[in-house]
């Protein structure tokens, strides 16, 4: 074998670089807001409007949704790459093993950031609507601001929950503005998926206890312990739940809303429950199930429901 050819083999910088960010932030996460994106884009069509005018929309709203996440994560982790490094559970994240470079890690924070500023330009250029491009850097602004508010208030939690809450209401924007003032059900959701981020986003943070409270970091397990955060997260569920029954009836008012939608509601309301019944027996053990698949779950059963009754 050559050189030339053992040369070419090797993956080019760049690739490895992205590689690398992308597998610590985890773009496959973005399931957990993604779904109600697309279904609050699905309510706010108005049935005049052509599907191949609404499936471009569609492909927008999915782009700015991947864009915009992965600028809060790498926000994130360039924010908090020293505490991450201190932390034994965070130590190997690429920012704060070194493994990539804050400069870079900066690079395509940035990338990220002006790929979504340019995504939200075509709902101006394409379809005449000035609200995404005109609310895109506040909006970045908005969901970076949850990586520094675990530095002053144990309230981080919510404020995650209001980042992700935002998603619903942004693709309803971006397809129809109109939709916000008609149709209770987009702020039904958006609440909702704030009490289940912040409430599923407290039980993450159990993991977290004792180096919270070394650090001098916020967040409601270091401040109530983990009985209290437990309570507060089911607390928080139990709201995500009763908007989302809300939603889903006469006070949402989208009569599409139906069958399939309010069974899925049921379900997920005994997701919930059973992601509380794994952390009650099996305590941190069972952190990554009730954290990341029955969330998981959660999100896309909704959404899928969702768009089915629209469609039906």
């Amino acid at each position: 074998m050559t050189s030339a050819t053992v040369g070419s083999s090797q993956p080019p910088a760049l690739l490895t670089k992205l590689r690398l960010a992308a597998g610590d932030i985890k773009i496959a996460h973005s399931v957990f807001a993604l779904p109600f994106a697309v279904l609050a884009a699905f309510l706010a069509r108005p049935e005049s409007a052509p599907w191949t005018r609404f499936a471009g929309q569609l492909a927008v709203v999915v782009a700015c949704m991947v864009l915009a996440r992965s600028w809060a994560m790498l926000f994130n982790r360039l924010c908090d790459r020293r505490l991450d490094a201190a932390n034994p559970r965070t130590s190997r994240r690429v920012l704060a093993s070194g493994a990539l470079s804050a400069r870079d890690g900066w690079l395509l924070a940035l990338a990220c950031a002006g790929g979504f500023v340019g995504a939200c330009s075509l709902f101006l250029i394409l379809w005449g609507n000035v609200w995404p491009i005109a609310l895109s850097v506040p909006v970045l602004a908005w969901i970076a601001f949850y990586s520094l508010t675990k530095r002053f208030t144990a309230l981080c939690h919510v404020f995650l929950g209001a980042a992700l809450a935002v998603s619903p209401l942004a693709a309803a924007l971006a397809v129809h503005p109109a939709a916000l003032l008609s149709s209770p059900a987009l702020w039904l959701l958006s609440g909702m998926v704030l009490c289940w981020v912040a409430g599923f986003d407290v039980i993450y943070a159990l993991q977290d206890v004792e180096f919270d409270r070394e650090a001098r970091l916020h967040s409601i397990p270091a401040r109530m312990g983990a009985s209290g955060a437990i309570w507060i997260s089911r607390g928080l569920h139990a709201a995500a739940f009763a908007l989302l029954v809300l939603a889903a009836s006469p006070v949402g008012g989208d009569a599409r809303l139906g069958v399939v939608f309010a069974v899925a509601a049921g379900l997920v309301g005994v997701l919930l429950i059973a992601e509380h019944v794994v952390l009650a027996r099996r305590g941190k053990a069972g952190l990554e199930m009730a954290f990341f698949t029955l969330n998981g779950v959660v999100s896309c059963v909704l959404g899928l429901a969702g768009v089915v009754d629209v469609l039906v």
